[in-house]
């Protein structure tokens, strides 16, 4: 039998210990939040992930020019070697080789500037959202929400649907107002 992490029980622990903190009167309003598909699935989400792989697209059209350029010194190396001195073929195979390492330096240079850059966003992507998430629940009148740790949940108490339409509300362009009728002097 495989045993549950304490992390998980906590926050379903913690949301049982506050709804019996509530008067038995007085009926609490939980909501629980698919946070996976709000950062998926809301309008900022898909503007980070759209802007990652257009920067990941780009960087790596660098790399294959790079990697071409390479490939051509190889060709012309193995084609033209039976022609060249013995110092020339040494000269154009450090070349390759510097080539080579150069490559590699500037992939991974290239993955851990987009690692950075994805992590640094996504966390600026997840403080807002955490905000929004709050907002929505105080508008709404929850009295807890639940995000992780939840095995199961009726898709009543699911708020993700309601909160992804309020920001895609948000960020949907305004039609332009209508020019105000200018009215007649008398």
């Amino acid at each position: 039998m495989r045993f549950f992490k304490l992390k998980t029980w906590i926050p379903a622990f913690a949301a049982v210990v506050s709804l019996m903190a509530v008067p038995a009167q007085a009926e609490a309003k939980i909501g629980v939040l698919d946070y996976g598909r709000l950062m998926e699935e809301s309008p900022q989400g898909k503007v980070l992930l759209e802007t990652l792989r257009n920067d990941a697209a780009t960087k790596q059209r660098e790399l294959q020019l790079q990697g071409q350029s390479l490939q051509g010194k190889r060709d012309k190396l193995g084609k033209d070697r039976a022609t060249m001195s013995p110092d020339q073929i040494s000269r154009a195979e450090k070349e390759v080789r510097d080539g080579e390492r150069d490559l590699a330096r500037r992939q991974q240079e290239i993955q851990d500037d987009f690692n950075a850059k994805r992590n640094e966003e996504t966390s600026k992507l997840q403080r807002g959202l955490i905000e929004d998430v709050r907002a929505y629940a105080k508008l709404q009148n929850f009295d807890i929400v639940i995000a992780e740790g939840v095995i199961y949940s009726s898709p009543v108490l699911d708020m993700t649907s309601g909160l992804l339409k309020i920001l895609q509300d948000r960020l949907a362009p305004r039609p332009a107002a209508a020019p105000a009728a200018a009215v007649p002097k008398r």
